[in-house]
């Protein structure tokens, strides 16, 4: 019985750099380690084979757990498109769709970033409960992209990442 409902976050930023600093950003281990998911202090493992069938893994470790973050790069398009699964095992064996799409502007360039987000629900959820859960995962969601994105920003705009969560 198939109870996986998806749910679809989309965000866009700006920054003040070309596409490929804010591509990098995305592919290169040294650069992940600072905003991706992670802070650099409590980053365990960044590592990543950036091609198509390559997979990528970060482990951060907070108030003494460690949570990882693992996926396959299914897309590489220098520097305008980037698409990858993203899967937290330890909470589920679901992997969720992230895009990534750069493209320059005037003032450096722009990014859209989508992410499918896959919710296992219950068989005995109404519709609400569904609604609800679908609506949680999202904002928990957009709320943790918005503070790694702070990252982002900086480290792709100045080379480093003050911004501490």
């Amino acid at each position: 019985m198939n109870n996986i409902r998806t749910t679809t976050l989309t965000m866009k930023r700006e920054f003040d750099v070309k596409a490929e600093r804010v591509f990098d950003a995305w592919l290169n281990p040294a650069m992940m380690k600072k905003w991706l998911f992670t802070l650099e202090g409590t980053n365990k493992v960044a590592q990543n084979d950036p091609q198509v069938g390559g997979t990528w893994e970060i482990v951060d470790h907070r108030e003494g757990k460690d949570y990882r973050a693992v996926g396959e790069y299914l897309i590489i398009d220098p520097p305008n498109k980037l698409v990858f699964t993203f899967k937290m095992p330890q909470f589920s064996e679901l992997a969720d769709t992230i895009t990534v799409e750069l493209r320059d502007v005037d003032t450096g360039c722009e990014m859209t970033f989508t992410h499918l987000i896959h919710v296992d629900t219950e068989e005995n959820w109404t519709k609400a409960d569904i609604e609800k859960a679908l609506g949680e995962h999202h904002d928990q969601t957009e709320h943790g992209w918005n503070l790694m994105f702070m990252g982002l920003k900086e480290l792709a705009e100045t080379g480093k990442v003050s911004y501490k969560g």
